[in-house]
């Protein structure tokens, strides 16, 4: 059985850039003492890195939330300078959409992925739930750690993951 903890797009464009968040801001510091306290513990160290491209407006996504963000190579795409040096020895998971599909790549049958980060309506949820698919996971995520659009979107977010049976911590 592997630990895992798992960073979703804490990105400069969610942070402090295209679709600035207070709520991510104060994460921040939360974050980076979980994420250590983890590796002290033995977890593997996954970001995930929101990834889009200069035609992200014709894109689905584009046309449901028209704000250009974390365009690929730009400064928004980057990990905040206030997680960089634990970024630094991190698997880095680009994503094109919501959630990845790779997941099955690192994260086997047993294992316990704790997750924290942004958009906790959008990506945490969505890839969340698709780890909840690898049979026998606990998913445990870090309720201070992560940052909806809104107050109601985040709270929403960690009660549909309760019900799934994610553990709310």
């Amino acid at each position: 059985m592997a630990k895992w903890f798992v960073v979703v797009d804490a990105q400069v464009d969610f942070v402090t850039g295209a679709l600035p968040n207070p709520a991510a801001q104060a994460a921040l510091p939360k974050i980076k003492e979980a994420a250590e306290k983890a590796l002290a513990d033995g977890a593997k160290l996954i970001f995930t890195l929101d990834t889009h491209y200069e035609d992200y407006l014709q894109t689905g996504e584009g046309k449901h939330l028209p704000v250009k963000h974390c365009i690929e190579g730009t400064e928004g795409w980057k990990i905040v300078d206030e997680l960089q040096d634990l970024a630094t020895n991190a698997i880095m998971l680009p994503k094109e959409h919501f959630g990845s599909n790779l997941w099955t790549e690192y994260i086997a049958e047993g294992d316990e992925v704790t997750m924290c980060g942004f958009v906790s309506s959008i990506c945490v949820i969505s890839n969340a739930l698709t780890i909840k698919q690898i049979e026998g996971v606990e998913v445990n995520i870090l309720k201070d750690c992560c940052a909806g659009l809104t107050n109601e979107d985040h709270e929403a977010a960690m009660t549909v993951m309760k019900c799934c049976q994610c553990n709310i911590i």
